[in-house]
């Protein structure tokens, strides 16, 4: 499974930081010219949601308020597509730092993983959290984390006369054989319907997602 850093909207990011809820989508890979698509879902990590910084006091901005500063990492997938869903387990590495090395400590930090279709639309989300626990005199910490999502490949199966004008056999010379039957609209938006992303980011506020977005 290949694993992409995902430079989302900044739209579908605020709302991946933003919302949570749960549900099950679907998918299935349809087969395109001299390519194959997986049921698996592209798995990712949204822009600006993959790190998080936490301040104290809360409200401050200023370098020196920096209290810890956790970042996702090591972001791997094993996928199922056996069955009528596709189950898709995430596993990903959450390392962090702190700024005083004192006594003993527990950071508890919220992350979601979401199912998003065709590019755009958040279908799918679940929150959960994690926790990083720092020894005392101990400036870093390090968690494994896992989030798992299941996806009826129902709704990722092409239609069969889209399958039809993807795998036509054209031949040179022919009025079609040089014409990419993605640029037909039908084609490209059943083919966009059938595109699925599982993406693991920090649950961030709005202002967490700013600093993120503007620093």
């Amino acid at each position: 499974m290949k694993i992409v850093r995902l430079a989302a909207p900044l739209a579908v990011a605020a709302a991946l930081a933003g919302c949570s809820r749960n549900g099950e989508i679907s998918v299935e890979g349809g087969v395109g010219i001299q390519a194959t698509r997986t049921a698996c879902p592209i798995v990712g990590v949204p822009a600006n949601t993959g790190d998080i910084t936490l301040f104290d006091p809360p409200a401050s901005r200023d370098a020196a308020a920096i209290d810890v500063v956790a970042n996702i990492t090591n972001l791997r997938s094993q996928c199922s597509e056996s069955g009528d869903d596709v189950i898709t387990t995430v596993t990903f590495d959450v390392q962090a730092r702190r700024n005083r090395a004192d006594a003993a400590r527990s950071v508890t930090l919220p992350y979601f993983i979401a199912i998003v279709r065709g590019g755009t639309a958040v279908t799918a989300k679940r929150v959960a959290d994690v926790t990083i626990n720092f020894p005392a005199g101990q400036l870093r910490g390090q968690v494994q984390a896992t989030a798992t999502s299941v996806i009826a490949k129902s709704a990722a199966t092409l239609p069969q006369e889209v399958r039809d004008q993807l795998t036509k056999k054209r031949k040179a010379g022919e009025e079609d054989a040089a014409v990419d039957p993605l640029t037909a609209p039908g084609v490209r938006a059943a083919v966009a319907r059938a595109t699925f992303e599982a993406l693991v980011g920090f649950q961030l506020t709005d202002d967490q997602l700013r600093y993120n977005t503007t620093r």
